[in-house]
């Protein structure tokens, strides 16, 4: 088993690029159980004029196209923000193994605030929760933006 490496860099990362394309600066990473990244995303909500574009559902597609199945067993997410309740969800039918997130989402969180999705009786699968990790960059990150946006 490899040794543990954050990969929350890489979500910041994308996050930021996220950011310079006027998005919401969420940045999220797929990586193998043999630690190789899968996928990598930021939001592209409206550049694709697809509300589905969330970081995490970008790249779960990808990580899933990369590796021939919806299923990501094993696999761990990496993302900014704690995600909302659609992605928790695909998180949850991907079999994701393990969720590292950032900034908390009191307002629209789906894992740890609002819907709490894994804690349903109806999912059926809930990967490991781990939240704040890099908690004060991912925060800053999205205070930025949301500050250069009321100015």
């Amino acid at each position: 088993m490899p040794e543990f490496t954050s990969h929350m860099d890489r979500a910041l990362t994308e996050a930021g690029a996220a950011a310079r394309r006027g998005e919401t600066p969420v940045g999220a990473v797929v990586v193998a159980p043999d630690g190789t990244v899968l996928a990598a995303a930021g939001n592209r909500v409206r550049e694709l004029a697809d509300p589905s574009a969330h970081a995490e559902m970008l790249a779960l597609r990808a990580a899933a196209a990369a590796t021939g199945s919806e299923r990501l067993t094993g696999c761990d997410l990496y993302v900014t923000l704690e995600p909302c309740p659609m992605c928790a969800g695909a998180i949850s039918l991907a079999r994701i193994r393990r969720l590292y997130y950032g900034a908390p989402d009191p307002k629209t969180g789906g894992v740890e605030h609002g819907a709490r999705v894994f804690a349903q009786p109806t999912c059926h699968h809930a990967p490991e929760v781990y939240g704040g990790i890099a908690e004060a960059e991912c925060a800053a990150l999205l205070r930025r933006f949301f500050q250069l946006r009321r100015e």
